[in-house]
């Protein structure tokens, strides 16, 4: 494999050639083309407790049980859904995810999601949880307007935080947050590989997590990094090492490409997608598992719960079968109109 080092600078790359302000977004093109390469597995990991709960009002404990509830019918015996992630910082946080926890269901499993520093991951050891993400940010943007660093100090920060939750037995998924703006080859893949070195010396699991934070990836043939997607999976799987298997990608949907960028992902070798019950998210949202389920189905065969429930009608009735949830009347409290695709209650 070719050695990448990282590229530490005194000053951040902003890319303005791709990201002006003056206009939308540039999408640039190098016209290197890479063949489809799905993994042996997808799989889908859920973040409505976390990511869906930035969007609305924190969710009652009997609205986050019924929510768990959903997502494990969904995930089917197979465990489509892998898992699903929990803030660890309030009284209702803890007690949210104690309730879950309590369902003691193998499909989705339980873990923790915090940031990068001993305190939050004094969180994550006290709940006990086999697993956290870590808000590893990777763009110029973040390190050095946001969090006030440079790369190579906090590349050294989050370095530190892995290996500690490792010695306490957490799997670490590390989130690079905001990758479509950020620099893959100067940060992105050499930290990356710092984190497989890790992995090969701990015994243990490190995931990563590709964060499009802003929705801006794109799924075209040829699109340039770090917004073409089949450019930036395939840096993660052949240039860093990442196994297919461990590699996640969540999308955002403020270029309205949550759901395609998903499928891309998946079609050119990320093993898991991050979405949300009903597309729930931060600003405009995330995936809806719903969708992915679908968009997984038509591109494994695999049947879903989800349109097993669609065939018996119990969803849009609000009945207690597979994948409802009791009572029209929540459906018509989420932020989407009543005729949207998949998910509206008429």
């Amino acid at each position: 494999m070719k050695s990448y080092a990282l590229v530490d600078s005194s000053e951040p790359n902003l890319m303005r050639d791709i990201f002006p302000y003056s206009m939308p977004p540039r999408v640039r093109f190098d016209h290197r083309l890479f063949a489809p390469s799905p993994p042996e597995e997808s799989y889908i990991t859920d973040s409505t407790f976390r990511d869906g709960q930035q969007a609305r009002p924190p969710f009652t404990l009997r609205q986050a049980g019924e929510l768990f509830d959903e997502l494990h019918r969904l995930s089917g015996p197979g465990g489509v859904i892998h898992h699903a992630e929990f803030f660890l910082y309030t009284r209702m946080d803890r007690e949210i995810m104690d309730l879950c926890r309590s369902r003691n269901y193998a499909w989705p499993y339980v873990t923790g999601w915090i940031r990068a520093c001993e305190r939050d991951l004094k969180l994550a050891i006290e709940a006990r949880v086999p697993e956290t993400g870590i808000l590893t940010s990777v763009s110029d943007y973040h390190i050095y307007l946001k969090l006030g660093s440079t790369r190579k100090k906090i590349s050294e920060r989050y370095l530190r935080v892995v290996r500690t939750a490792l010695d306490a037995g957490i799997i670490p998924r590390c989130g690079f947050e905001d990758i479509t703006r950020a620099d893959i080859y100067g940060f992105c893949v050499p930290f990356a590989v710092e984190l497989m070195k890790l992995r090969e010396e701990s015994g243990m699991d490190i995931k990563v997590r590709l964060c499009d934070t802003l929705g801006l990836g794109v799924s075209y043939p040829g699109a340039a990094l770090p917004r073409g997607i089949p450019a930036l999976v395939n840096a993660f799987t052949r240039d860093a090492g990442v196994p297919s298997h461990l590699l996640e990608w969540h999308g955002h949907n403020d270029f309205h490409k949550a759901l395609v960028n998903s499928g891309t992902a998946w079609l050119y070798g990320c093993g898991g997608v991050n979405g949300t019950l009903y597309g729930l998210g931060e600003r405009t949202g995330n995936a809806s598992i719903q969708e992915l389920l679908v968009e997984r189905e038509m591109l494994e065969g695999i049947a879903s719960k989800f349109r097993e429930c669609e065939a018996s009608g119990t969803r849009k009735s609000g009945g207690e079968g597979c994948g409802a949830i009791p009572g029209q009347d929540y459906w018509k409290t989420l932020p989407f109109p009543p005729q949207w695709g998949l998910v509206g209650y008429q």
